[in-house]
């Protein structure tokens, strides 16, 4: 039995996270074995986690088997983008300038801020009464 070819990226985004796998196919997307339409609802998610496909005209080639994990399904719709551009380099390394101009392989960094003590959230204080 001859091995099969797949290409793994990981990406991270507020709690999320998602391994993606990519392997040679015709374009069908899985998410926690969960038809793609069915998963991600919103076209707006959908369009994230499409744009590197997308982007590098490589979203014949591929079936993508996304396996996600925490957060919500905004957070991790951009964890599966980041995980997908990542395996998409692992395919060809001369994607990359593509990806990184269009800003696909750089990780968000903003995340939940903890709500804080004798406070009503993280920023939000309780109202000042003078008298």
């Amino acid at each position: 039995m001859a091995a099969q070819v797949q290409y793994l990226g990981t990406g991270r985004r507020k709690t999320s996270v998602a391994r993606v796998f990519l392997r040679p196919g015709k374009g069908q997307i899985s998410v926690n074995s969960r038809a793609f339409e069915h998963y991600f609802v919103t076209e707006a998610c959908r369009g994230v986690v499409r744009q590197p496909l997308l982007a590098t005209e490589t979203a014949e080639r591929f079936d993508v088997l996304i396996l996600t994990d925490g957060g919500g399904i905004v957070g991790q719709a951009g964890a599966a983008r980041l995980g997908i551009a990542r395996a998409l380099i692992q395919f060809n390394l001369e994607l990359r300038p593509k990806l990184k101009q269009l800003g696909l392989l750089t990780r968000d960094p903003r995340k939940h801020e903890r709500k804080k003590y004798g406070q009503k959230g993280a920023r939000k204080r309780f109202q000042f009464s003078k008298r």
